[in-house]
Formats: structure tokens, sequence, C-alpha cells
């Protein structure tokens, strides 16, 4: 079977004619439709994706906190979003989404691993799958469903050697005391990586392709510092004025980063194997 065109999609899934289809990067394409707005239409990238990221959006959006590209509809199989036009950082625009991003952890989750209303617990992160299953113990979940899964996978890969697996497995164990205070289930975006902090030409922060999650908030904070985010310092700033963190949260940021270096370990090699190793090692030394 041929598949639909992306203008077709649009048209399909929204109720508007279209007056023009751009093809962007990979299988993306953007989509005029007359008399209404500019969409992009996107695959899932595999079974239930389109479902997560549908509920993933509207459960951020929900929070009434973080600006997040309205969803038009889907098919299972593709969605329709809006289009955010890009625009440039700026110190100002980051310091509110510093503050945005505290109210949206403070929406909060029913539980740890808790997904979107209507999501699947069988989600995604990126390319990778993720798993939400319910949790009420932080230390104990993240290593169960959130560390663990994907040292195994590195392992069998044989990206990670057994040997070297000790090292993580050891930072699990010893997760209790390495945490820091409890906290309550945030509502998080989940793959908070620079890339997916989007700055629009109406100089505001625009979140786009979450895994959320109910979550520790120090893993949004982690991921942001892990590729690099641009005016991090004042995104911090507006992030601690609306909610203070824990202290030593920043002696943690490896552990919450073990997670998405994991991941890229499993997707992308032995680079961010050492990486994780590295911050591995690091935690256990405090």
């Amino acid at each position: 079977m041929t598949p639909e065109e992306p203008g077709a999609v649009a048209a399909r899934l929204t109720g508007h004619p279209v007056t023009a289809v751009r093809p962007l990067s990979g299988t993306l394409a953007e989509v005029t439709l007359d008399g209404g707005p500019v969409v992009v239409v996107k695959p899932g990238e595999g079974p239930g994706a389109v479902e997560a990221e549908a509920a993933g959006l509207r459960w951020l959006a929900d929070a009434g906190a973080v600006r997040v590209p309205t969803v038009y509809g889907h098919d299972g199989r593709r969605l329709v979003i809006e289009r955010v036009p890009r625009g440039r950082p700026t110190g100002g625009a980051a310091l509110r989404f510093g503050r945005d991003l505290a109210a949206l952890h403070a929406a909060g989750a029913p539980a740890f691993g808790a997904p979107p209303p209507g999501g699947p617990r069988d989600a995604y992160i990126g390319r990778a799958p993720m798993r939400n299953a319910d949790g009420t113990d932080w230390p104990a979940w993240y290593a169960e469903h959130r560390v663990l899964p994907y040292l195994r996978s590195a392992v069998d890969d044989g990206t990670l050697r057994p040997a070297e697996a000790t090292v993580v497995e050891e930072v699990c164990a010893r997760l209790p005391d390495l945490a820091g205070p409890p906290e309550p289930p945030a509502r998080l975006h989940g793959d908070l990586w620079s890339g997916n902090v989007l700055w629009g030409t109406d100089g505001e922060v625009h979140l786009i392709d979450p895994a959320a999650h109910g979550g520790h908030r120090e893993t949004d904070l982690a991921m942001l510092h892990l590729f690099g985010c641009p005016h991090l310092d004042q995104v911090l700033d507006g992030y601690r004025q609306a909610a203070p963190l824990a202290d030593g949260w920043a002696d943690r940021i490896g552990l919450h980063q073990l997670f998405p270096l994991l991941v890229h370990t499993v997707l992308f090699g032995r680079g961010y194997a050492e990486q994780a190793l590295a911050q591995a090692r690091t935690a256990l030394a405090r």
C-alpha cells in the first residue's frame, strides 16, 4: 500500500484544505493549511510512539506552564502538530523558561514512572523503548526502570563489558544514599536535551519531542546540562526563583545523567558508554 502523502494526512486530521507542502529534515513535512495554521506531519518511530508523543504534549500543556506545540490529531501512525517558527535564544526567554519549567514540575504526577493520561506504558525516549511502570520510591524505581534496562542492553550488545557494568550496578545499589532528600513525583518532559528546547520567534521557549512521565525534577535539569543549553545559567536562575533546589543538587547531575547516557550508549555506541562509566565513578567517589 502506498503511504498517504503528508498533505493528505494533514487535511484529513485537521479538516482544512492544504495550500502547500514543504519537506523538512528526514521524514518530517511542513504543511500550510488554507485558513488555518502551519503544521508539521511526522511519523512515529515505532508502535505506540505517536500515541505517546500526543499524550505527552497534551499532559505538558495541561499544566499551563511551559509552551508546547498544539496537537491537531493523529491516526496512530502520523502526528499533526503546530509548527513553531524558530527564533534566537535570549536571556529573558531563558529566565522565563526556568520559571515555567519549575511550574511544570510542580504540577506533579501520580507516581514515578506514571505515563501521561491516555498514553501507553510502553513508550519511547528518542528511538529507544522506555517502559513507564509506576513506583513510589525514586531510588528503587530509577535503578529498575531507567538505568538497569539500558545497562543490560549495552552489555548484551557488547558495547559495555560485564566487568564495567558492575560500576553502574554499584551506583544503583547505593542510590538510597546518593539520591538526596526525597521529592514527590514531578511532571517531566523526560528528554530535555537542548535539541528539544525550541526558541520561538515569539521570544519564548517551546518544548518538543517529549518522553513525558512522572519522575525526579533533577533529571530534567541534568539533561539540560548534558549537551549544553543556551543561557543555561539564566534558566537555572529562573527555576530557583520559582522553586529552590535541594542542597547538593549540582553534585547529583551526573547521577541523573546515567539514564540518558545509557540510552545513548544503546543507540549510538561506545563513546557514550565511556561517559556513563565516568559519571558512575564520580558518583561513587562523592
